[in-house]
């Protein structure tokens, strides 16, 4: 039998709130989604908006991407670039490709970040300890880390504990990209 995106969603969102002991009301509290949405979703009789899904996946505290992908077998596991799990920050103006596995999520996260000109990613602070590597692909990004900046180019990474607030800014007026690796989040 062969899976759906929708079946695993349902089975998943459903394993994730057993495992933490919480009611669909319980759920539907901390999320803001309604109870009979999150049943449905959980019945795999409804497929949740992106924004529905993230909400949930806050709410259980479990891996946007892990919902989404299909077990690991043994072997190489590639995703497509299709089917890497995108959000977008600050409008539209910032997409945020996920690369990293589910299991990893809290300890080593990747980050494919794509910035229109001038768009800022701008973050809370992180847990204690947690560590940011942002490494520019493309054009020039302006970095913010407490009371401290660098400006950096293509090629160059900066490492930064990222447990106060950041932010990463598009400062040549053109498109940006980069790579960044979350440590401890």
């Amino acid at each position: 039998m062969n899976e759906t995106i929708t079946d695993r969603l349902a089975e998943r969102l459903r394993a994730a709130r057993k495992a933490k002991g919480l009611s669909l009301d319980a759920v539907a509290r901390i999320s803001g989604v309604s109870r009979s949405m999150v049943s449905q979703i959980e019945r795999g009789e409804s497929s949740p908006t992106v924004a529905t899904l993230w909400n949930l996946t806050q709410a259980l505290g479990v891996d946007f991407a892990g919902l989404l992908e299909a077990k690991p077998e043994p072997g190489i596991d590639v995703t497509r670039e299709a089917a890497a799990p995108v959000m977008t920050g600050h409008g539209k103006d910032v997409r945020i490709r996920i690369l990293s596995p589910a299991e990893t999520v809290g300890s080593h996260e990747v980050y494919d970040l794509c910035f229109k000109p001038g768009a800022a990613l701008v973050s809370a602070p992180h847990s204690p300890g947690c560590r940011e590597h942002l490494t520019v692909i493309e054009g020039r990004l302006r970095l913010i880390c407490g009371a401290e900046q660098a400006e950096i180019g293509q090629g160059d990474t900066a490492r930064y504990f990222a447990d106060r607030d950041h932010a990463i800014h598009e400062v040549a007026g053109a498109n940006a990209r980069a790579i960044l690796i979350v440590q401890g989040s």
